[in-house]
């Protein structure tokens, strides 16, 4: 239910007015802190959030922090090749009520969370983790969703400070 409530808030949130044309090239950072263990729902607002800011202009950069970089780490107890953003599915009435508020075909919104994340990053959404973060979970830069660039807190502090809107989640 919580899920559900936090989905609904977040969708909302995606039509807000203030947004509209608001970009510019202007650059959007999405700080994704939040493991999915923790609230699977903050997690998951983060790609809906990058792809309405893309749409209006918006440069759109997403660091996987804290907790977050656990979400984009392969494997698991029987290791592979998926993350558990490649795990979790998008509701179908989530990929409908995208397709009404993007005005984009069905066919054209992912179906799980890793996809859309890739998806985000051939459209030019800036894909980054904090290294750091990635050594405190054990996680190696092989052990990474392949399309996110690790950062050392350097770059870190460098996207932190040039930005001009800042969302966390």
């Amino acid at each position: 239910m919580k899920r559900i409530l936090l989905l609904i808030t977040g969708l909302i949130l995606l039509t807000a007015p203030a947004m509209a044309g608001a970009g510019d090239g202007k650059t959007f950072l999405i700080h994704a802190k939040t493991s999915m263990d923790l609230d699977d729902a903050q997690i998951c607002a983060v790609p809906n959030v990058a792809w309405t800011a893309l749409q209006e202009g918006y440069k759109v950069v997403i660091l996987f922090d804290a907790s977050g970089v656990t979400a984009i780490k392969k494997g698991g107890l029987f290791g592979g090749d998926q993350t558990p953003l490649d795990k979790a599915a998008l509701p179908e009435r989530e990929r409908l009520s995208l397709t009404e508020q993007l005005g984009v075909p069905l066919e054209n919104v992912p179906h799980d969370y890793g996809q859309y994340i890739r998806f985000l990053k051939a459209k030019g959404v800036e894909l980054y983790a904090n290294r750091t973060m990635m050594l405190l979970y054990k996680i190696g830069e092989d052990e990474i969703e392949q399309t996110v660039t690790p950062i050392g807190l350097k770059n870190m502090v460098e996207l932190l400070e040039n930005r001009d809107v800042y969302v966390a989640y």
